[in-house]
């Protein structure tokens, strides 16, 4: 401690010498002392370095009180309040000061003071102490300050002051009011300005009563209209509140709009130019509100957007020339001399108006058709608009009309979208002559800003509707040539001009640019010699899809593409040859070399072979390794069939070693290019080449991934159809991992598919050691060995199903070998000796078989099959079940009927019997269930109000079935059913219609869309059971058809909010033993609606009113358990869909997040009671997580102090570290699927 202090004094000593250098060096060290945080100052140090930094502030170095002002920061964290109190006093006193250095330099002390007080909620009192006398200084000089200079100082750190710690000062709020408000009408414009800066920042913290006062003076001032000059200030003032809190502004809006409307109309550009200002902010930060005003503004932006009273743009031939002469001279004549250009401002009037419209645009998709009804002719008109600026965001009004037109592309809308959604696309597509019109012309003017414009707009056109541009294509060639040949176009410029060039070949036919290619081809070549490497490979990308439109594959041309070979190659050689180039350059040069040997290779006679070799060198280094396996995949794929023999002897032990590295997309890359060259050159690879690689494979074949493992398996399959005879080499190594894998539980889709191929031909290969028997036994030795008849299943349920498959496909592929395992499989069955599992494998392998052949030489099956629905083993009962209705497919006539009459006299085994019957009507093909369908039906109705929902939902699903098979006949029926019978009956039809739904395109949509309507009328049915199913069936097809239900969102979502409430009534209290339980019926319903909720959010976004929503979720975010785990995920999902939403209701949605973060399980809870509230809080931090990434939010004093508690709890802390840790590693896309 002394020797700090001791330290310190001998700095303060030397601060005090004649000799500039030495203060200069003593208060340097002092800082680095202060920046320490083990320094520890005694009452009298801290007095003095205090007092000497104070007198150093007005050193006459200027360097000297630059450092002294540095060290102030560090300094208000190490000294007592009182100490801090008295640096604010002489700063703010000097602040007052009549010189003027010494005033610059405390109003930089001053605000380094306050950046670095500590934020109010740590729980000091000295911020709000400090806070209080600096407040009261600052109010003080601003008022009355007759110097400007002091004014701003003062101004500009209350700003910063509220900005930061505004809660702070909530008693002095209403002082800082009165003090800003005179100052709007300063006579000095730039204390205007740094007013409404800090009532900006004021409106974030105040209360609502100051924030009323606050509203009611500024609508007062702009009805009293003193002068023009204070009017614009006001409206400045207004916008600046709305952006920083429209969400307080909106219920205000109601009586601003109307004056702003007015204050349109008067003559005065700036005037007009802040109201459009003001409307921007309003339509982006208070959408609900301005709902109703959206026509008239955006008939105001529309009339004013061609507001330019000094220019005639009536004759566009002599536009030149037609500068402004004799027209109107008279009423613009404001003085006596000549009326100047500079003097126009009206062109900040239709920039204002454009970027209003922009904002209009893309906050309202939902009026699009009305878009493109009215503005869309109106901005094509303004594209010849003479002022860059305002052309620059009339394009960019224009593009975001065009990205709202997008059409999502996704299988969301694929079936049966089209109708409503086309329609702004078609109206597109009759403007896009206009458009070109407007363009074309443009695109070879000197000004380069308006032709990247062009091209940005041209760009997006071209994605948002593939083709359009079809016919104006040759208008638009001249324009690209000569944005790239022409000498003054910056880089940028050639660069958006190849981006653009690139989306119009992509999206249109090779056919229409035949015609150009001779003029696009040298500008682009001369591109990829061009010096700057951001030219050269956005240029190579163009000349890659060149070479696709030059030579498509794909169908035959009559245009001749040999001319162009010698233009191409050489600049493309010479990119591919350097080895000192930029990485993206490289990997394009490669990939573009490429697609020439692929289209062209039959043209490059001589040169091939040297290019090759190239290849090969490439494929050496690391850097562009995965690039050229890629390329040599597509080369090898060529139908031009081009000769590999010089590389392939070299380059298959690179590919080789590959296969070892832990790149996995490498590896991935290197399996499809080996693949493609066994394929296509099986007759330049010797054996020894193929064991090379063979040896890498076995360890690529692992549960822990299994797509490298597909990808591995069917390069073997294609190794066991070309060489037959290195296969029986490896055999064991490879076998032995592909049975692990055919035995795991993880197996299923692609990579079981994958491994059935790889067994049937490795059974053709007629290889002695891998025989139809010797696989079958390897296939089902675990089974067999698993143990005594008692044993349960061994291996997971899953590795049963696969091993069925695999021995089934091999059965299909001997069909000699067949008969005799089906017997053996058969007498399993019988032999009470066999365990549970070979019995339920037994079972499944007779269903694959039977679903593809007639078992009917089988006699004893069915009683086989009969005998096993009474087996103790549930496992048993469903393979039987399973197996009947899959033999049942093979051989309808003997067995559907005889099912039929089983189900109807077996009530004990009606369940198993049910689920055979689902198999028979999933798997058979349409025609041939046709006769059975009145009977299947009959009986299904009898069924459908069965007590058990077990039951019922299998009817359900068979109903649904077979509705497909014809649904012009059977839908209607089942309509009629809603209104008939028990609530049983109704919630099984409606079950029913929720299996007709499938995220494939069907031919029974366009009849589902006309009466989805009256099945989802259900949601009100007075039954609790029939709403959850109801709502079971809205959210299947929300999820998998959002266009079957899109329309009816009006009438359906009041229905669906309905059941988001929690009802007393169905809460009842339960006696268990001496406790009392409390149960809620309502709450699967409920959880049912917020999960509807939460798939509308993924798929029908567009159509909601989000501000009810968010109600919704806010009442969620209190309820039960579960919902608030559901509410917690849609909170996050709504932070990246539409975050101004959530801003604006921001308060109420942090407060239950907060609540839930907070509490403490009781100490004597059950651990699933500890596990639960766990689980709470770290759904609730992901979704503070979620909250912190909207931008703007830490302006919020709500969601500061809340994060401002999470980082003084230890515990929250850690667990909020945690969480972002984990959404670090997760991909981007944070999606819950509910279907």
């Amino acid at each position: 401690m002394a020797s700090v202090s001791y330290h310190i004094s001998s700095l303060l000593e030397k601060m005090t010498s004649t000799d500039k250098d030495f203060r200069f060096m003593a208060t340097n060290d002092l800082m680095m002392e202060l920046q320490k945080d083990s320094i520890k100052l005694d009452e009298d140090s801290e007095k003095k370095v205090v007092k000497m930094l104070l007198k150093l502030l007005e050193d006459k170095n200027g360097e000297v009180q630059n450092l002294a002002v540095k060290c102030l920061g560090p300094l208000v964290g190490k000294v007592k309040e009182y100490q801090v109190e008295t640096i604010v006093d002489t700063l703010c006193t000097n602040m007052l000061s009549d010189k003027e250095q010494l005033r610059d330099i405390s109003s930089i002390g001053l605000k380094t003071v306050i950046a670095e007080l500590p934020p109010a909620a740590t729980g000091s009192t000295m911020t709000a102490n400090v806070c209080k006398k600096i407040t009261a200084q600052l109010t003080g000089a601003i008022g009355k300050q007759e110097d400007v200079s002091v004014q701003l100082e003062a101004l500009d750190i209350l700003s910063d002051m509220l900005s930061r710690l505004g809660g702070t000062l909530y008693s002095f709020h209403s002082n800082i009011l009165t003090c800003l408000l005179p100052q709007l009408t300063s006579p000095r414009l730039a204390v205007r300005k740094r007013a409404i800066i800090a009532l900006g920042h004021l409106v974030l913290t105040c209360s609502g009563s100051i924030f009323s006062e606050l509203t009611e003076h500024l609508l007062a001032e702009l009805k009293r209209n003193e002068s023009t000059s204070t009017t614009r200030t006001y409206i400045q003032c207004v916008a600046g509140i709305s952006r920083q809190a429209g969400h307080r502004l909106g219920e205000h809006l109601e009586k601003i709009i109307p004056l702003i409307v007015q204050y349109c109309n008067v003559d005065d550009d700036e005037l007009r130019e802040y109201c459009f200002q003001a409307f921007e902010s309003f339509v982006r930060r208070c959408p609900k509100e301005m709902d109703p005003h959206i026509s008239s503004v955006m008939g105001l932006c529309l009339k004013y957007i061609t507001f330019d009273p000094n220019y005639n743009y009536d004759n566009e031939e002599e536009e030149e020339e037609m500068m402004e002469t004799e027209n109107g001279e008279d009423e613009e004549q404001e003085s006596d001399d000549e009326y100047s250009d500079d003097d126009d401002i009206s062109w900040k009037v239709r920039r204002a108006a454009a970027k209003c419209l922009e904002a209009i645009v893309s906050s309202r998709h939902d009026l699009l058709q009305d878009f493109y009804r009215t503005l869309s002719p109106a901005l094509i008109s303004r594209f010849k608009e003479r002022e860059e600026n305002v052309k620059a965001d009339i394009f960019n009004a224009y593009i975001s009309l065009l990205k709202q037109t997008l059409p999502t592309q996704s299988w969301l809308h694929s079936s049966g979208a089209s109708g409503k959604d086309d329609v702004p696309l078609t109206m597109l597509q009759n403007q896009v002559p206009n458009i070109i019109k407007a363009l074309h012309k443009q695109l070879k003017e000197k000004s380069i800003k308006s032709r990247q414009g062009c091209f940005s707009l041209l760009t997006e056109l071209a994605s948002v509707l593939p083709g359009c541009l079809t016919d104006h294509i040759p208008a638009l060639i001249p324009g690209i040539v000569f944005s790239l040949a022409d000498k003054s176009s910056s880089s940028n410029m050639r660069i958006d001009t190849l981006s653009f060039l690139h989306v119009l070949l992509c999206n249109h036919q090779p056919e229409v640019f035949h015609p150009h290619v001779k003029a696009l081809l040298p500008s682009v070549v001369t591109c990829i010699g061009d010096p700057f490497y951001k030219i050269t490979s956005e240029a190579l990308l163009v000349t890659q899809q060149l070479v696709k439109v030059i030579r498509p594959l794909d169908k035959a041309y009559t245009f001749d593409a040999k001319p162009y070979v010698n233009d191409l190659f050489p600049g493309i050689l010479k990119r591919l040859k350097a080895a000192d180039i930029d990485q993206e350059v490289k990997e394009r040069a490669i990939s573009c070399m490429g697609q020439i040997i692929y289209n062209l290779g039959d043209h490059l006679s001589t040169d091939l072979q040297p290019t090759l070799k190239i290849f090969l060198e490439r494929l050496k280094n690391e850097i562009t390794r995965l690039t050229t396996v890629k390329t040599l995949t597509l080369i090898a794929s060529s139908p031009l069939k081009i000769d590999l023999r010089p590389i392939i002897g070299e380059s298959l032990p690179i590919l080789a070693s590959f296969l070892r590295k832990n790149q996995r997309a490498l590896k991935l890359s290197t399996l499809n290019a080996l693949d493609i060259m066994v394929k296509n050159y099986s007759d330049s690879l010797k054996p020894a080449m193929i064991e090379a690689v063979l040896t890498e494979l076995p360890v690529l074949i692992t549960e822990n991934d299994m797509h490298v493992s597909q990808v591995t398996i069917m390069f073997l399959t294609t190794l066991a159809k070309v060489y037959p005879s290195c296969i029986s080499k490896i055999s064991g190594s490879v076998l032995a991992e592909i049975f692990q894998l055919v035995h795991s539980p993880l197996l299923q889709g692609g990579a079981l598919n994958a491994i059935i191929d790889f067994f049937q031909a490795l059974v053709l290969t007629k290889t002695a050691a891998m025989g139809y028997p010797e696989l079958v036994k390897q296939l089902t030795a675990p089974i067999y060995s698993s143990g005594s008849a008692g044993a349960s299943l061994t291996l997971h349920k899953q590795a049963y199903h696969s091993i069925a498959k695999c021995v089934a496909a091999l059965s299909s592929a001997c069909p000699k070998e067949a008969p005799a395992t089906v017997n053996q499989f058969v007498q399993d069955v019988k032999s009470p000796k066999s365990s549970p599992a070979v019995q339920v494998l037994a079972f499944l392998f007779l269903a694959e078989v039977g679903r593809t052949t007639n078992l009917s030489a089988q006699r004893e099956l069915r009683t086989v099959i009969l005998e096993a629905f009474s087996s103790p083993s549930e496992e048993v009962k469903s393979a039987a079940s399973y197996a009947l209705g899959n033999v049942s497919v093979g051989n309808l006539k003997e067995y559907l009927p005889f099912m039929l009459k089983e189900i109807g006299s077996q009530p004990k085994r009606q369940y198993l019997l049910l689920h055979s019957l689902k198999e028979v009507i999933s798997c058979s093909p349409a025609d041939s269930l046709t006769p059975y369908v009145e009977d299947i039906w009959a009986l299904l109705f009898k069924h459908c109000e069965c007590t058990e929902e077990g039951t019922r939902n299998v009817v359900a699903e068979c109903l649904g079935k077979l509705t497909l098979v014809n649904p012009a006949e059977l839908l209607p029926r089942l309509r009629k059913q809603l209104s008939a019978g028990s609530p049983h009956a109704r919630s099984t039809v409606v079950t029913a219609i929720k299996f007709t739904i499938t995220d494939q395109p069907q031919p029974i949509d366009a009849l589902l869309k006309g009466c989805i309507g009256d099945f989802l009328q259900t949601l009100q049915d007075p039954d609790l059971n029939v709403r959850r199913v109801a709502l079971a069936l809205f959210n299947s097809a929300a999820h998998n058809k959002p266009s079957l239900i899109r329309d009816l969102l009006n009438s359906v979502l009041p229905s669906l909010y309905n059941e988001t409430k929690v009802r007393r009534e169905l809460i009842r209290e339960v006696e268990m033993g001496p406790f009392k339980h409390t149960v809620d019926d309502g709450l699967d319903v409920r959880k049912a609606a917020f999960e509807c909720m939460y798939t509308l959010l993924e798929s029908c976004l567009d159509r909601l009113d989000i501000y009810d929503y968010l109600n919704h979720v806010e009442d969620g975010l209190k309820d039960h358990y579960d919902i608030r785990m559901l509410t917690f995920i849609m909170l996050a999902r709504l932070s990246v869909l539409c975050p101004n939403a959530v801003l604006q209701r921001l308060e109420r949605l942090i407060e239950p997040l907060r609540a839930t973060c907070s509490t403490k399980v009781k100490a004597g809870s059950v651990k699933q009671e500890f596990e639960k509230q766990d689980e709470l809080k770290r759904s609730a931090m992901r979704a503070v997580a979620a909250l912190l990434t909207i931008p703007e939010v830490e302006k919020s004093p709500a969601m500061a102090e809340f994060s401002s508690q999470i980082r003084s709890s230890p515990e929250m802390a850690s667990l909020f570290e945690s969480i972002q840790k984990d959404s670090a590693s997760l991909p981007t896309s944070e999606s819950m699927d509910m279907s």
